[in-house]
């Protein structure tokens, strides 16, 4: 919720994001060992494993939104690759009251940083994809190959 500026008050935030489609981005990190998900936390979608990912900041270049969000959801350093594609969140507005639009990049841990970022219950790498996640993500990494 920051805008140029500075942060945006919680109404103005919801009033502008009920009316626009809001750019996010969503790190696909991949390892022998499934996807890495994370447990959203708080919020209308709270309670569903997903991509971590994050509104892009005014001014922010996508591989600086990438690299912020993977720090920010999962406390990891990565090096961004590829744009995967995009994942729109159709069912979002009876959720959230708002239409994000995701582009999906492939990411891998930065060198020297542990696969070992598990944090049972809020952090985890799934091979087989939770019955608790967003529908629209679990299609995007099927239809990918990169989950089951």
């Amino acid at each position: 919720m920051t805008g140029p500026h500075g942060p945006l008050p919680r109404d103005e935030y919801e009033a502008v994001y009920a009316r626009v489609p809001r750019l996010t981005v969503e790190v696909v990190l991949v390892s022998e060992d499934g996807v890495l998900l994370s447990l959203r936390q708080e919020g209308p979608c709270h309670g569903l494993w997903h991509l971590p990912g994050g509104t892009v900041r005014f001014g922010e270049r996508l591989v600086d939104a990438v690299r912020r969000v993977a720090s920010d959801e999962v406390g990891v350093e990565v090096e961004v690759g590829d744009l995967l594609g995009v994942i729109e969140y159709p069912g979002h507005p009876e959720r959230a009251g708002d239409w994000p639009v995701g582009l999906a990049h492939r990411a891998g841990l930065a060198t020297g940083v542990t696969r070992d970022v598990r944090r049972p219950g809020t952090v985890d790498w799934w091979r087989s994809l939770p019955p608790a996640m967003h529908e629209e993500q679990r299609s995007f990494l099927r239809a990918h190959g990169l989950a089951t």
